[in-house]
């Protein structure tokens, strides 16, 4: 999408703080981190919500979660323990509309979340 804020880092328009990326990935720190690591992992393909998923997206958002895995380990957060989350749309705290995973870590967290 032409004014997607996340498109736009993907396409190099926009140079977040960058910890991974691979060929459908990319992932970096949050602008608002709500925990001391906090890190966004996103597709380098345009997906607005969770609801516009389709079966053929079922690799990629594997791949949101391997990579979140590999980042925890690179961030020393993987063995005290972190948490990921996925929202869907503006209730859930949607802000992006373009798929995205937090990763979060680095401090206790309580449940249930907020």
């Amino acid at each position: 999408m032409e004014d997607c804020l996340f498109c736009k880092m993907v396409r190099g328009e926009l140079k977040p703080d960058c910890v991974y990326e691979d060929d459908r990935v990319l992932a970096f720190h949050d602008i608002n981190p709500q925990a001391p690591v906090h890190v966004l992992v996103v597709p380098k393909v345009h997906i607005a919500t969770l609801n516009d998923l389709e079966d053929a997206h079922a690799e990629l958002v594997g791949r949101l979660f391997v990579a979140a895995k590999r980042i925890a380990g690179e961030l020393e957060i993987a063995q005290p323990g972190y948490r990921t989350v996925l929202n869907c749309n503006a209730a859930a705290g949607q802000t992006v509309f373009h798929i995205h995973l937090h990763l979060l870590g680095g401090r206790r967290f309580s449940w249930p979340p907020g």
